[in-house]
């Protein structure tokens, strides 16, 4: 055994618009922000840097609340977590999560204070609002590193980076390069130039090219072997990021991989053809769902309505398979990030099979929530929960807020709400925030006045009603 230093791994957390593509974008020197529809990451990739002759390797995790499941896998294969919270808006939903993570995973974390150069910053007040969620930072009663900067300047970026090494020195992070080889997973796609190709961490041993490897029954030779940059390499070593190509069959996302092949490929195999089509118990609304990489696929599977049945599953393009499939189970397809080729849209339209394409994940979450609302009307009742009307309208960031008081019974953030003026429904959504005075707060009672927040874009007006309500069978 012969361990030695090896880079560290960090994880960019935090919630959404945050700036951590941002700060990505500004360390590395390229575009990375401007590639991402609606400057939202929604897959998880992994960069290295150099910075003072040291290796720092960076996993950017999607801040959205679907991509819960993808921060989780970030968090797991990190060594040191940089936690980004917005000097304007402070700790918000997500900062909330990605700090229970980061507890639950018991690794090392900084706090990176981004947008100080915002008019409206207040770095003071995000500190004491951590210190709300037990995160202590230095000069607020504990020792967790806080580092005011800017991505947009670059301001306190070295800082940052600085810590980071700092922090990795305290952790003694070692690896045996000639040791057992054990990577993770963390995203993967069929592409249909390359066949099946995955991201992975290497976190013990040598990756080569000709090597046999295996991600949980998914083998693989590695006939090309890819850096960050996109650039061929011989081989990766551990704290390094590597794209492989020469997998048989796309592997599971978080899987563990290791050297030589496996007894289980054809059952692997067999499995992942088998979840293309899958049928299940009747529904009311069945849909094959393609996304372009497997970590969409998951966050996706993970936030559907329960009355959607999915019938088939899987990533990369759409294919005359797909629309003969969705004809014979009678269900439409569902893509995410995808194009579609003229030849299968023809297919599709002479088959009658409806293809929805989406480039940002909650729209299609959206979607088809309304399309399960309608078809349930018929055989579900809404009961109403509580009542609150709508007494002011105010605008912040470009973001529109209701003023609301609670006329009867109870508005609760979890479950759905619809906007009433007069006896007519003008939009049925969810609640994304909800605040009492300065509070967060999940449930507001008969009398309570507090703001409010609503998922998407939603019509409401001053004098609108909000009614939460629940779903029963009639």
């Amino acid at each position: 055994m012969s361990l030695q230093k090896k880079p560290p791994v960090v994880a960019i957390m935090g919630h959404v618009d945050h700036g951590k593509t941002t700060l990505l974008d500004f360390i590395r020197k390229s575009k990375l922000a401007a590639k991402e529809v609606g400057e939202i990451t929604q897959a998880t990739a992994a960069y290295q840097i150099e910075h003072k002759g040291e290796k720092i390797t960076f996993i950017d995790t999607p801040g959205h609340a679907a991509f819960s499941q993808m921060r989780r896998r970030g968090a797991k294969v990190a060594d040191i977590v940089v936690l980004v919270v917005a000097a304007n808006d402070g700790v918000m939903p997500q900062t909330k999560e990605s700090i229970k993570i980061i507890k639950e995973a018991k690794v090392p974390f900084i706090v990176a204070i981004n947008k100080i150069d915002l008019p409206e910053a207040a770095v003071d007040k995000v500190k004491t609002q951590l210190a709300e969620d037990e995160v202590l930072v230095e000069g607020y009663g504990g020792k967790v590193v806080a580092v005011p900067l800017s991505a947009k300047t670059g301001e306190g970026v070295d800082q940052l980076l600085e810590m980071i090494l700092l922090t990795a020195e305290m952790e003694g992070l070692k690896a045996d390069p000639e040791g057992e080889f054990k990577a993770e997973i963390i995203e993967s796609k069929a592409d249909k130039f390359c066949g099946s190709i995955a991201s992975l961490m290497v976190e013990n041993g040598t990756l080569k090219k000709g090597m046999e490897i295996s991600a949980d029954g998914v083998t693989a030779k590695v006939r090309m072997l890819k850096n960050d940059l996109g650039e061929s390499i011989e081989k990766a070593l551990p704290g390094d990021p590597a794209l492989v190509l020469g997998f048989c069959h796309v592997p599971q996302v978080g899987a563990l991989v290791i050297t030589g092949g496996s007894d289980k490929t054809e059952e692997a195999g067999a499995a992942f053809a088998a979840s293309l089509v899958n049928p299940k118990e009747e529904s009311k609304l069945k849909i094959i769902l393609k996304t372009d990489v497997a970590g969409s696929l998951e966050a996706l599977l993970g936030c559907l309505p329960p009355e959607i049945q999915v019938v088939g599953q899987g990533t990369g393009e759409i294919n005359e398979s797909d629309i003969l499939s969705a004809k014979n189970l009678h269900a439409e397809i569902y893509t995410f990030n995808l194009s579609i080729g003229g030849s299968v849209e023809k297919l599709a339209e002479t088959e009658g099979v409806k293809i929805k394409n989406y480039r940002i994940i909650y729209d299609l979450v959206k979607d088809l929530e309304e399309r399960i609302l309608k078809i349930l009307v018929p055989t579900i009742d809404r009961k109403i929960l509580g009542k609150a009307e709508i007494i002011a309208i105010f605008e912040m960031k470009g973001e529109k807020i209701a003023g609301a008081k609670v006329l009867e019974g109870k508005i609760n953030k979890k479950g759905p709400v619809m906007i009433k003026r007069g006896e007519a429904v003008v939009g049925e959504t969810k609640i994304v925030s909800m605040r009492e005075q300065k509070q967060d707060i999940n449930e507001a009672g008969a009398g309570m006045e507090f703001g409010l927040v609503f998922s998407g874009k939603v019509d409401f007006e001053k004098g609108d009603m909000v009614l939460s309500y629940s779903l029963e069978e009639k």
